[in-house]
């Protein structure tokens, strides 16, 4: 199995930007707790991170062009933004699950929506960056299953 793991704006400073919100861990610390999960599994791991917008669309479209069995998002700020990711996760086959350090919907109003959570398999939010494992774990063993 290949899965990608996509993180938005900002999360290349996890672990340093507004840690008594989003905790201490760096992306690649999530990184490596991931290689760990995907390891058990066998399976592939893409893990990138974007600031742009217009990235993340060409990714998930090259997601689904190449075949990856699934996606793991963390949108951040696009969530509450951006129909352009909406259009591009409705319009893969590709099974997609976001994921949100924080409780969102603890937090100011304008993040209570997301715009991609209805085109999406499922969300998760605010277990911290374990919410990254528990997605990862979905979709492998959805996959396991279909084989």
């Amino acid at each position: 199995m290949k899965i990608m793991i996509l993180n938005g704006p900002n999360l290349n400073r996890l672990g340093k930007r507004e840690p008594a919100i989003y905790g201490y861990e760096t992306l690649e610390d999530v990184h490596n707790n991931l290689l760990r999960v995907a390891e058990r599994y066998l399976a592939e791991l893409d893990f990138r991170q974007s600031n742009h917008e217009g990235e993340l669309v060409d990714w998930l479209h090259e997601a689904a062009d190449k075949s990856y069995d699934g996606v793991v998002i963390n949108p951040a700020a696009y969530t509450h933004t951006s129909v352009a990711l909406h259009d591009a996760v409705a319009g893969i086959d590709v099974p997609v699950i976001e994921v949100h350090i924080s409780n969102v919907h603890k937090r100011e109003a304008f993040r209570h929506h997301s715009y991609l959570a209805p085109a999406c398999l499922g969300q998760i939010v605010g277990l911290g960056t374990y919410g990254y494992e528990l997605a990862l774990q979905t979709l492998l063993q959805k996959g396991e299953s279909s084989c």
